[in-house]
């Protein structure tokens, strides 16, 4: 496998005012005292520093599949994405993985078939990792670049699907959107899923063209959609590998936090609804991005941190 990010677990900041109200609020402290003009706190050491949050707790699935239930999965390793869909097994797999739900691509239509739409006639190959981990690709997607997986982890009995595509409807794109039916959680990060399935992530994307940053959602059982926070630290490396150029990395953090508010925006004015559509920021958004550039400068930590206390879910 490619070498990717360590996945650092961060704190969530919990804001509990809309996003008008944290408007008011948002030169507050984050971590308990005022933030300074141009990040001059952020940059601080010692004492001034922030405490490290804690992280959050993995997430919890629900529902999981009995043992030995997904181990036929096995037969298919190597075979094409379209073998495994004629399988009656793998369509009630299916079933039990894909929140019932509309969902926007091209036209409002159930999850189910978006899905189906990506997946269906796909000749990508299944993959079966460590006799474990089974990723079913498809990237037969007819418009918008469309593509996804449904991925398991067959020892723990849990499995997430994935759904990408580039929308010219107004909402942030690309996106990239996590779901199963086995999630409850209606606030969640990158880094609370499974360490596993966040390395299948990545190299799927990296195979399909799909850059690190992008807006992400998550649709759980309820079927409606949420921001998946970016809380990875890009600056991150295994200890026997060089750093990253802190100018990259630094940006892809900053990136990272923006698109995070772009979505968060979105899914606020949409009621979490999994087929919104949208065609422009509202003024209350551009009223932030304002205060935070005052606030931050170009501080890149300063960024990061203000922005993920406004997506914490209010």
């Amino acid at each position: 496998m490619l070498s990717f990010p360590g996945l650092v677990r961060a704190k969530k900041l919990v804001c509990k005012f809309g996003l008008t109200g944290f408007l008011s609020t948002v030169v507050l402290a984050v971590a308990g005292g005022p933030l300074q003009t141009n990040g001059a706190a952020q940059e601080a050491g010692g004492a001034q520093a922030a405490a490290e949050p804690a992280p959050p707790p993995p997430v919890v699935f629900q529902g999981k599949f009995p043992s030995g239930e997904l181990a036929f999965l096995n037969e298919f390793a190597g075979h094409r994405t379209e073998d495994v869909l004629k399988d009656k097994r793998f369509h009630n797999l299916m079933k039990r993985v894909i929140p019932n739900t509309e969902y926007h691509y091209g036209r409002d239509k159930p999850l189910w078939d978006a899905v189906d739409e990506v997946v269906g006639g796909s000749k990508q190959a299944i993959e079966v990792r460590d006799g474990r981990f089974v990723l079913v690709p498809g990237d037969k997607g007819p418009f918008l670049r469309g593509r996804g997986f449904l991925w398991f982890d067959m020892q723990e009995g849990i499995a997430l699907g994935g759904f990408y595509f580039e929308p010219i409807n107004g909402e942030p794109t690309p996106t990239l959107t996590i779901f199963s039916r086995q999630l409850k959680d209606t606030s969640l990060s990158m880094t609370q899923l499974p360490l596993d399935f966040a390395g299948d992530l990545i190299q799927w994307a990296t195979r399909e063209g799909i850059r690190p940053v992008e807006a992400r959602y998550f649709i759980p059982e309820n079927g409606r959609k949420y921001v998946l926070v970016h809380d990875e630290d890009y600056c991150d490396h295994p200890e026997n590998a060089p750093a990253p150029p802190q100018s990259e990395c630094q940006a892809l953090n900053a990136e990272a936090a923006d698109v995070d508010v772009n979505a968060a925006y979105f899914m606020k004015e949409t009621h979490n609804q999994a087929n919104a559509t949208a065609w422009a920021l509202g003024p209350d958004q551009v009223a932030w991005v304002g205060i935070r550039e005052q606030t931050c400068g170009l501080t890149v930590a300063c960024r990061i941190r203000i922005t993920r206390a406004l997506i914490g879910h209010s």
